[in-house]
């Protein structure tokens, strides 16, 4: 699998290559999350949210399907004492309903076949009033071009399944039934757009 194979340079993409982007997004993510809050983190990589997350929540569990991404987050993580890390597939979260009360999801909804079955499952494990997070690039300008980046991280085998601009994962969320989301923008050489659902 692609991000098995990429798990030990993925960081590279994160801290130096799109790291404007990303100083952003975990600033936006660590502002989201409270003391008593219990997390589930679904495509947690190679924790880059991980830590941020774990550093204001009360206890946070991270999945990710990929097994090399895993180990190298649950590594950067060691220090803190409230995450607990498993594989997983967010196309079939394994807890119960209304389990968490913050469900993040981060840069992994344009990779899927299935985005709505993920989305309904980070929606069916929130709480009722907890938030759903889902940050993901904005791989497409609004002339309809595929960001540079993206386009070359893609031809090494990400297969991407949707391209997004702005208007188009606003678009995403209202034809899921999804009113009330705020979007908050994460500039830099890959964009990302920050989606917070309150359930």
């Amino acid at each position: 699998m692609f991000w098995d194979k990429v798990a030990g340079i993925y960081d590279i993409f994160t801290k130096i290559i799109n790291r404007k982007t990303h100083q952003t997004l975990c600033a936006v993510v660590a502002d989201l999350i409270q003391p008593t809050d219990e997390v589930l983190e679904c495509a947690c990589g190679t924790g880059m949210l991980s830590g941020v997350i774990a550093g204001k929540c009360k206890s946070l569990i991270a999945t990710d399907f990929s097994l090399p991404m895993l180990k190298r987050a649950e590594k950067k993580c060691a220090r803190y004492r409230n995450v607990m890390f498993q594989q997983g597939n967010i196309l079939q979260i394994d807890f119960a309903a209304e389990r968490f009360d913050v469900v993040v999801a981060a840069n992994v909804i344009h990779l899927l076949e299935e985005p709505y079955k993920a989305l309904h499952e980070l929606d069916r494990v929130c709480k009722k009033g907890g938030r759903i997070i889902i940050p993901t690039y904005m791989n497409e300008n609004e002339k309809g071009e595929t960001n540079a980046i993206t386009a070359q991280i893609g031809k090494a085998g990400a297969d991407f399944k949707r391209e997004f601009t702005l208007a188009s994962y606003q678009k995403f969320f209202a034809d899921a039934g999804y009113q009330n989301v705020t979007y908050t923008w994460c500039d830099g050489k890959v964009p990302c757009a920050v989606a917070v659902i309150i359930k």
